[in-house]
């Protein structure tokens, strides 16, 4: 060994984890999922895991628990990520088009823009402006004139057939 007394980071089992009965488990994960996506309360800045908690009539350790087996991520990790999905499709939304980050960032439910965009790059591995812009360049550029059907002059409606 070097300089630096480095050793291998084990993985600790949250004692708590185990405490919440799988059946317990499951209904805590229905009713987390309905509030949080369903309900869209990751929308809501000042909607903690305390106070998901008191809606369920739980402690924080049981969601804090759920969250993390079923999950596997921390509350505020599951709750970015719906915020994250929605700014994306807002992103590249043209009736989101004139709002700026800071806009999209309030309504999916960030209270500041630097918290949007480091889990918008924690998420995609790129900012939210780099998303965007590289989604309408992927997109296929459309006229606004729409185009006539139909066979143009000249052209005979014949099938051709294979000759032998």
């Amino acid at each position: 060994m070097g300089k630096y007394n480095i050793t291998e980071k084990k993985e600790k089992d949250a004692a708590y984890r185990t405490l919440v009965n799988p059946k317990l488990m499951d209904e805590l994960e229905r009713k987390i999922n309905d509030i949080i996506i369903i309900q869209k309360k990751y929308r809501d800045k000042d909607y903690s895991a305390k106070q998901l908690a008191e809606d369920l009539n739980t402690n924080t350790r049981y969601i804090s628990a759920v969250v993390n087996v079923r999950f596997h991520m921390n509350y505020t990790s599951y709750v970015n990520k719906f915020r994250i999905q929605e700014a994306m499709s807002m992103l590249v939304d043209k009736r989101y088009q004139d709002l700026n980050m800071e806009e999209i960032s309030d309504m999916v439910g960030f209270s500041n823009r630097q918290s949007f965009y480091a889990s918008f790059y924690k998420i995609n591995g790129i900012t939210p402006r780099e998303y965007k812009l590289r989604r309408l360049l992927a997109l296929p550029q459309r006229d606004d004139k729409p185009k006539k059907r139909g066979r143009k002059p000249g052209s005979k409606n014949k099938v051709k057939t294979e000759q032998a």
